[in-house]
């Protein structure tokens, strides 16, 4: 949005006659609660959703009664600005976050206007958990009514729309054909002759392709011409390969458009599938297995195409770097979370392209009858594999499949060990790739003793380390007592007679836990430091700023 369209924008809030509940005026003048923004995000998006509007404002530095421009210094550096995006997106419904957060220089100050997105159909937006909406121009719960407005609230299927000028000239012969034979094969094996004699045109409309034998654009996608993907404009029916190499630099890619059920298999054997060779471990693991399951590669292009919101324009994107595999495509994941779908394994309530999915399910494309996610999660518990990594943020979900292992022992133990449910290995994938968990996953992880740590530096507790061989790493990750802390200050003391900070810290960096960061690092020696002072063991012969210390 250019500076004179964000004028006109601003121009056009300021007059009207009050706030609405998709506009919020804040004066702001020298800061804003960040617990307040992610309110106000989470109650104007929901709102946004009721009106039936793309997106809500809420506005810092003009005053919420008279609309008069004040001026705000929230925030003032930009990269500390833009840095609320992750910080809200960390504690929203799938993410999501700002669209935008544009910054707006007048004569009378400086105005802050956050363009929040309208809450997903059928997905009301939380913050921290909590649902809000607006009661008048107060900030309030959402209350039962809206809440199952937006849950049930139900949008045009854009895969079920019939192009009228489309035939059945504009669709491929050969992707016809595999279609015919997918179909057989997923829903009747025992009616081949009946369903080889029916014409294209019976074929297609018992398939649910096309309608009363009219082209839709689920036609056009899955087996259309590459000249007829016009009819589909501005949308893009492409899928995009990219190799990276282990630099993140391009080496290779290709673009692959309609008819898609074609561009699947033109994808797929693209990715080089390379063999993997595991340390052999006993007769447990095989000596060399492929580095992806070709099902979990298939699954995961195909529900880029089913899912994809293919109303945004985008092109669904492949990456192939030296150890992983990275799916992305446009849309909000409508189940909300990855865990509800692996928890559930049934049938979704709700599709964003309902009509191309079923399609898709009659071809043999996608499984909508299971869990056809649960099934990629299982995979890769079997191989002893990472779990697939779901980023839902950005109005993106991007999946991440890696191919290797990252500790054959302590997957081996997840993995066999029966006691331990695929939701709890979900958990505690988390934990080993230093994700974020909630209350409740660490509660749970809590009470079968197998975490420790403080929130959100949390890492897997003695009794799993010592049945993975991973002590060593527990006994790093958790530190050592404070005792053995402050005995190495002192022997060092003895040694050499006196210590700067400087001495301290290079004596004591290392021996620290690795999930401290520098600061956390520095802030534990120094109360290291206050305890051997406090107790009359060292004292400091030097200055505040320049301690020299030495045994008392």
């Amino acid at each position: 949005m250019s500076e004179e369209e964000l004028r006109n924008v601003l121009t056009e809030l300021i007059s009207l006659p009050g706030e609405t509940e998709i506009v919020e005026f804040k004066e702001a003048k020298n800061g804003y609660d960040f617990n307040k923004i992610g309110k106000y995000f989470s109650a104007l998006s929901n709102e946004a959703n009721l009106c039936h509007k793309p997106f809500a404002w809420l506005v810092l530095g003009v005053q919420d009664n008279s609309h008069q421009i004040v001026g705000s210094n929230f925030r003032t550096g930009r990269k500390d600005l833009d840095s609320l995006k992750a910080e809200i997106a960390q504690l929203t419904t799938n993410k999501i976050t700002f669209i935008e957060i544009h910054e707006l220089f007048t004569q009378e100050g400086r105005v802050i206007m956050f363009q929040i997105p309208a809450a997903p159909i059928g997905i009301p937006i939380a913050f921290k958990g909590h649902y809000y909406g607006r009661d008048g121009e107060s900030l309030s719960a959402l209350n039962v009514e809206e809440f199952e407005r937006i849950r049930n609230s139900i949008a045009e299927d854009w895969s079920a729309l019939i192009i009228n000028t489309a035939t059945i000239d504009d669709l491929d012969e050969t992707a016809i054909n595999l279609a015919r034979q997918n179909y057989i094969t997923k829903q009747h094996p025992d009616k081949i002759s009946e369903i080889k004699s029916w014409d294209t045109v019976t074929f297609l409309n018992k398939a649910k392709i096309t309608i009363k034998n009219r082209i839709t654009r689920t036609a056009i996608l899955l087996l259309g011409k590459e000249e007829a993907t016009h009819y589909l404009n501005p949308s893009e029916a492409k899928i995009r390969w990219v190799l990276k190499d282990k630099n993140g630099l391009e080496r290779d890619y290709s673009i692959e458009t309609t008819p898609l059920l074609l561009a699947v298999d033109k994808v797929y054997n693209k990715i080089r599938n390379l063999t993997y060779r595991y340390i052999k471990h006993g007769t447990l693991f095989p000596e060399e297995i492929l580095q992806y399951e070709p099902y979990v590669i298939r699954e995961a292009i195909n529900n880029c195409i089913a899912h994809q919101d293919y109303t945004k324009g985008g092109v669904i994107n492949v990456i192939e770097m030296e150890d992983s595999l990275v799916f992305t495509n446009y849309g909000t994941f409508i189940p909300g979370n990855v865990e509800k779908v692996v928890k559930d394994d049934a049938p979704e309530e709700q599709y964003r392209n309902k009509f191309l999915a079923t399609a898709m399910y009659n071809l043999k494309m996608v499984d909508t009858i299971g869990s056809g996610i649960k099934k990629m999660f299982n995979y890769q518990k079997e191989r002893f594999f990472p779990l697939p990594e779901y980023d839902l943020s950005n109005n993106k979900i991007k999946v991440t499949i890696t191919g290797k292992v990252l500790d054959i022992d302590y997957a081996k133990v997840l993995a066999q060990n029966s006691s331990l449910s695929l939701e709890e290995i979900i958990m505690l994938d988390k934990v080993q790739k230093r994700k974020r968990i909630n209350d409740d996953e660490e509660r749970h992880l809590r009470s079968k003793n197998l975490i420790e740590g403080r929130k959100p530096n949390f890492f897997i507790s003695l009794k799993v380390a010592q049945k993975t061989f991973l002590k060593a790493d527990y006994t790093k990750t958790k530190g050592l007592d404070n005792i053995y802390y402050q005995d190495l200050v002192i022997k060092a003391l003895q040694q050499h007679n006196n210590l700067n900070r400087q001495d301290i810290d290079l004596l004591l960096f290392s021996k620290l836990p690795d999930w401290m960061n520098d600061k956390q690092k520095k802030t534990k020696i120094t109360n290291i430091i206050a305890k051997l002072r406090s107790t009359n063991v060292i004292e400091n012969t030097g200055t505040d700023v320049r301690p020299n210390w030495i045994l008392k």
